[in-house]
């Protein structure tokens, strides 16, 4: 588990996007992220088929996206509107 990122229980499916949008707790402040429905499937392995299965999947791995959030902020990964996309 990743200390220095905590991952904020407020997800929210955008299914125009394809995509998990959610909020991260870093060095005090809070940054917005994307997770994308193809990213997903592969953390978990398997296929996410509804929004109940999604939730689930992001629940599951949500451990392995707060390392990801974590190496794109020390990458300084950030979009320019200073979201990331994962």
């Amino acid at each position: 588990m990743n200390q220095d990122v905590i991952v904020n229980d407020d997800l929210n499916w955008q299914p125009e996007q394809q995509r998990v949008a959610f909020s991260a707790q870093w060095s005090g402040g809070q940054v917005i992220c994307y997770l994308s429905l193809s990213a997903l499937e592969h953390l978990s392995e398997q296929p996410l088929l509804d929004e109940a299965s999604i939730i689930l999947a992001f629940e599951s791995v949500r451990f392995d996206i707060e390392e990801q959030v974590s190496d794109l902020i020390a990458q300084e990964a950030f979009s320019p509107d200073g979201s990331l996309l994962l």
